[in-house]
């Protein structure tokens, strides 16, 4: 019998991996009965960021544009508690632009911590609005979302 490899815990990301940062305030309920923020309430952060990212800078016409952006996979390593009153900064970056999807890197901190609380990530996949069928990014989005791309 072989004794396990010990585990290896990833290292939290730095501001450095991002590309754009919005700063959200916590709020009281966000925090559950052990006193930090629940996990769930973190992806309503990277939601918040990526969408409110995606109004501002990326061309799309929510809810009422002919496509849309739907999540299909997420995933997140927690590395840090969050948790009101503390802000969270929301990085983000784009790790990879394909042809119908966009995959999302974000990072959340605390205030102005130097390392990530939480790496999530999430993929985007456009769609048209009204038959939810696949569609090419539409090139608003991609020449805006170009700016954020990342090594990864």
């Amino acid at each position: 019998m072989t004794a396990a490899a010990p585990l290896v815990r990833p290292t939290a990301p730095m501001r450095a991996d991002f590309r754009h940062f919005v700063r959200l305030p916590t709020r009281w309920r966000d925090n559950d009965v052990y006193g930090h923020m629940n996990n769930a309430v973190f992806y309503e952060y990277a939601d918040t960021a990526v969408n409110g990212w995606l109004l501002a800078a990326g061309g799309l016409e929510v809810p009422t544009g002919p496509i849309v952006c739907l999540v299909a996979e997420t995933g997140c390593r927690f590395h840090a508690s969050l948790g009101f009153p503390d802000p969270v900064d929301a990085g983000l970056a784009l790790v990879r632009l394909g042809a119908r999807s966009l995959t999302w890197r974000i990072g959340l901190f605390r205030g102005d911590a130097a390392s990530a609380a939480a790496d999530i990530h999430f993929v985007h996949v456009c769609v048209t609005r009204d038959d939810h069928r696949s569609c090419p990014v539409p090139d608003a989005l991609r020449h805006a979302a170009a700016s954020l791309l990342t090594a990864g």
